[in-house]
């Protein structure tokens, strides 16, 4: 199961005091570790990198301020925007594991 989490290096102007997109998928990569073992990656994005596919859309939705960074996805579902809060990111994995 692999987890996207779309940001970019410069932080957003109102994200000023939450960490960047990149420590957010290093965070949650060892958060989701903790709990689920090595079943789950997660990787950063960077929205103003070529991309294609799902990828490329969700960075231009982001670009067109549809929605705030780091926004994290799985399975092509956004799951935490802004301000990633785990425990709904876990609900959610939770949720594609049972169903």
């Amino acid at each position: 199961m692999e987890i996207l989490v779309f940001g970019a290096e410069q932080i957003c102007a109102s994200c000023v005091n939450l960490p960047s997109a990149k420590d957010t998928a290093e965070w949650l990569q060892a958060a989701l570790n903790r709990k689920y073992g090595d079943g789950i990656s997660v990787r950063y994005v960077d929205i103003y990198q070529p991309l294609e596919g799902v990828e490329a859309d969700f960075a231009a939705r982001i670009q067109a301020d549809e929605f705030w960074y780091p926004l994290v996805v799985l399975e092509g579902r956004v799951i935490g925007e802004g301000n990633p809060k785990l425990k709904e990111i876990q609900q959610a994995i939770d949720n594609v594991k049972i169903g």
